[in-house]
């Protein structure tokens, strides 16, 4: 079992309770199910799943400091994000719609909304606006800007789109 209290059966992760995490247990699989044992008794039961990298998880199984982050949702952590400014909420929208699972967002968005603790929330917000213009969507990226005090320089100009004129170039019109 990983350290994560997920045992990994045909690379899809299946959660046990967290009591168990780094012991050795067993598991049978059938067509549909997936059952674990943990000394000869049945600790956890999971439908069987196809989707590989994936987790299965109980809530039972989890940790008190786990079972927490059930209670935050994408919005409250938005809103959270808001106090800040529109660009800190952009960014944490951006890292959470990015992923197959809001919640897997969370500590990013977090960390950033964290930073602001250290930097100011005006450097924040900076760096944030930054980050989106540079579409890096990542805590890191926030973190290197501030760290950097890019969030104080300017931004660069877009490139302007220019139109190339060619009789070869059909042009957005032909695919209408």
């Amino acid at each position: 079992m990983n350290i994560d209290y997920h045992v990994e059966i045909e690379h899809h992760y299946y959660s046990v309770p967290y009591q168990l995490k780094r012991e050795t247990v067993d598991a049978r699989i059938t067509a549909s199910m997936v059952e674990i044992f943990f000394r000869g008794k049945r600790v956890a039961s999971h439908p069987r799943s196809a989707s590989p990298g994936r987790h299965t998880t109980l809530s039972a199984h989890m940790p008190e400091s786990h079972k927490r982050y059930l209670e935050w949702t994408p919005s409250r952590i938005i809103r959270w994000a808001e106090k800040t400014g529109p660009s800190t909420a952009s960014l944490v929208t951006e890292i959470m719609e990015r992923r197959p699972h809001p919640e897997q967002g969370f500590r990013s968005a977090l960390g950033i909304i964290r930073l602001g603790r250290r930097y100011g929330e005006e450097r924040l917000e900076a760096a944030c606006t930054r980050a989106l213009f540079m579409k890096a969507y990542s805590y890191r990226s926030v973190e290197s800007i501030l760290k950097n005090n890019l969030d104080g320089k300017e931004l660069p100009e877009r490139p302007s789109e220019k139109c190339i004129v060619h009789e070869n170039i059909r042009g957005k019109g032909y695919y209408k």
